[in-house]
């Protein structure tokens, strides 16, 4: 069962970025790209060739590799629909922050490989981001923690029930409210971001990229898909218990959840305005200071 949900994962991840166009589209007034455009694209650019440039090293190309590789390994780590994950262990929390770190660099040292400013630049306003995402993000890990007293992702997310919620709802939410922001700008979503701008002043990611093509942008697009599924799989695993209902359902209702979080950014960023990059670390500070006081809540025993 469990090779299953990991098969569900790296499938139907790509499907997300599908729901997101299409409710951005309908919410335009346009017909908008297929829902699964983004197979479609991942297809064709595994049967085109590599270029490279002659002042790249080894660094650029085991960039999109290496960060794949980190990503789909991460997914072992994420339990789906209340079941246990395929990788569980007391710990595997610090393992998976890692993971998603891990990539984050290989990443920007692909990006500055090639030598351009250009991509230096986003490199830099990248890894700006990460100064606070990343804390944020372990804080609230950390406060999720303290709060169930397990130290495994798949044992905190069984053990945040409804009589969780009843007890330590302030401190959920505000967790919430702080994995949400960095699910935002981890996967470059509009306001901190927007994945498909093509002014070189405002990109951040898409920048990073540039000189990436064929397979390996192919690798960089799946892996943006799957790290968007399992950092909405943090957010609909502390809102959604769904375990005991039934193996079948359970599983689909945790996929119909993700298709539902995808809905909710769609409709965000048909309405949000993006902010300027010198606002974006407000807002990640904002990130920051709510894990703060919600492990903070923790320590004093707050219900």
């Amino acid at each position: 069962m469990k090779i299953i949900q990991i098969i569900l994962i790296l499938v139907l991840s790509p499907f997300l970025s599908g729901v997101i166009n299409r409710t951005k589209a309908f919410f335009c007034g346009r017909k908008g790209s297929p829902i699964f455009q983004l197979y479609y694209d991942i297809y064709k650019l595994l049967l085109k060739g590599a270029v490279y440039s002659s002042t790249i090293t080894w660094v650029f190309i085991a960039g999109p590799i290496v960060s794949l590789s980190a990503i789909i390994l991460a997914a072992f780590l994420i339990p789906f629909g209340g079941e246990v994950s395929l990788i569980s262990f007391n710990g595997d929390i610090i393992l998976f922050i890692y993971l998603l770190g891990l990539g984050r660099f290989f990443t920007v040292l692909a990006a500055l490989d090639t030598g351009s400013s250009f991509e230096g630049m986003g490199a830099s306003r990248e890894v700006q981001f990460a100064v606070f995402a990343e804390p944020a993000l372990f804080l609230s890990v950390a406060a999720l923690v303290r709060l169930t007293g397990k130290i495994s992702l798949s044992e905190i997310f069984d053990t945040i029930n409804n009589s969780c919620w009843a007890e330590y709802s302030p401190v959920i939410f505000l967790v919430l409210g702080a994995i949400f922001i960095v699910f935002l700008t981890e996967n470059s979503r509009i306001p901190v971001d927007d994945p498909n701008t093509h002014l070189e002043l405002t990109m951040v990611h898409e920048v990073m990229v540039l000189d990436h093509c064929g397979v390996d942008l192919a690798y960089i697009c799946y892996g943006s898909a799957v790290k968007f599924w399992i950092l909405g799989s943090f957010i609909v695993s502390i809102i959604l218990k769904t375990k005991h209902i039934g193996w079948g359902a359970d599983q689909l209702i945790f996929i119909l959840a993700m298709t539902v979080l995808a809905f909710i950014v769609g409709l965000a960023e048909s309405f949000l305005p993006r902010l300027r990059l010198l606002k974006v670390p407000h807002l990640l500070i904002v990130a920051l200071a709510l894990s703060i006081l919600a492990l903070t809540l923790t320590f004093r025993g707050f219900k």
